[in-house]
């Protein structure tokens, strides 16, 4: 049965265009194609990414946000009190005045006292800028290491002056064992984030962070699949190029460098629009749409990609109006305040 299941999952006329099998793309002497089962790799490289972030982050990250400047607050921890740590944890952490009123004739507390309990035990819930920065110093070497190792790779191609070669002679595109590795780095990063999404510090956009993580994995598992390996190449290479400066310039927030955080900023934002409300419609969404309609190749793998690839820039609308609304203000007021796709955080200041 899972055979048959299998078989009808991967029937040719769904994810390759009419003519071709997958006998077409079986592996020669010197011709190499891409098969799903080459993906299972990810699977011990997923937990190789994560050994070698959490070492990251306290080998490289901390030390080098102590070098910046970056300082922890001093938190003062709330006195053990088991009713108002029940209350914290089962009911809310920031009560309404009755509830507090409530609570401090409880244990014996003024109100202004069960205020401030409250208030320490939500800054200890906090994270620690320190922990952020590391968390942003990973994924800045991750992604710096991997646009300019796709940059190396698209350095001998046409596919971003001419994007519309990216599919040349599909699907029978031999694939290159430096773009495999591109593939299984980046799947295995995009599973390692999602498995410690829930560890790592929480974001405004978290639900956006959970689509954006899964439609990214199944885009790389899909384009790998169906041997959509070029094309995916150049979105990767699009995104990646946006986020290098978004982690940079976290850091330099966290560890408050004011002139090259807005310098990186304005970088970034130019970045970003660019590459996502621009380049990435005309060389991927136009040019996928266009070649496949001039060579009368629609089929269901075709549909399933377009539908990804328009979820993903329905995101990257979502987040230019974040960063639209934030260079508004970054232009009114002289800085920008928040972080990008900012922190949940206190509203007190008493840390």
């Amino acid at each position: 049965m899972l055979d048959t299941l299998y078989k009808s999952f991967w029937n040719a006329e769904y994810w390759i265009p009419t003519g071709y099998t997958w006998t077409d793309l079986e592996d020669s002497d010197d011709i190499i194609y891409p098969h799903p089962k080459d993906l299972l790799a990810t699977i011990p490289m997923t937990f190789v990414l994560i050994v070698i972030r959490y070492f990251t982050e306290r080998a490289i990250g901390l030390p080098l946000s102590r070098a910046l400047g970056v300082r922890d607050p001093i938190r003062i921890k709330a006195t053990p009190n088991p009713i108002l740590e029940s209350f914290f944890r089962t009911q809310r952490k920031n009560p309404e005045k009755y509830e507090l009123n409530h609570l401090a004739s409880q244990c014996g507390l003024s109100m202004r006292q069960t205020e401030c309990w409250f208030r320490r035990r939500r800054n200890q819930e906090r994270p620690l800028i320190s922990k952020k920065f590391s968390e942003s110093c990973w994924r800045f070497l991750f992604y710096s290491c991997t646009f300019f190792g796709g940059l190396l790779i698209f350095c001998n191609k046409t596919w971003f002056g001419q994007p519309e070669t990216v599919w040349d002679e599909y699907p029978k595109q031999p694939l290159q064992p430096v773009i495999y590795w591109w593939y299984l780095l980046e799947l295995s990063f995009y599973i390692s984030l999602l498995l410690t999404l829930t560890l790592d510090v929480k974001r405004k956009d978290f639900m956006g962070q959970v689509i954006h993580h899964f439609v990214t994995i199944t885009l790389i598992f899909f384009a790998y699949s169906a041997n959509f390996v070029n094309v995916g190449a150049l979105v990767l290479l699009l995104h990646d190029v946006s986020d290098v400066f978004l982690e940079a310039y976290k850091m330099l927030s966290y560890a408050q460098w004011k002139l090259a955080r807005e310098a990186t900023f304005i970088i970034f934002t130019l970045v970003f629009l660019s590459t996502r409300l621009i380049l990435f419609p005309n060389k991927v969404l136009y040019t996928t749409y266009y070649v496949v309609r001039s060579k009368d190749k629609f089929f269901f793998g075709y549909y399933f990609a377009i539908t990804l690839l328009m979820v993903l820039q329905c995101l990257n609308v979502f987040w230019s109006f974040l960063i639209l609304r934030m260079f508004y203000k970054f232009l009114s007021e002289g800085q920008a305040k928040n972080d990008v796709r900012s922190d949940i955080e206190e509203l007190d200041m008493s840390d």
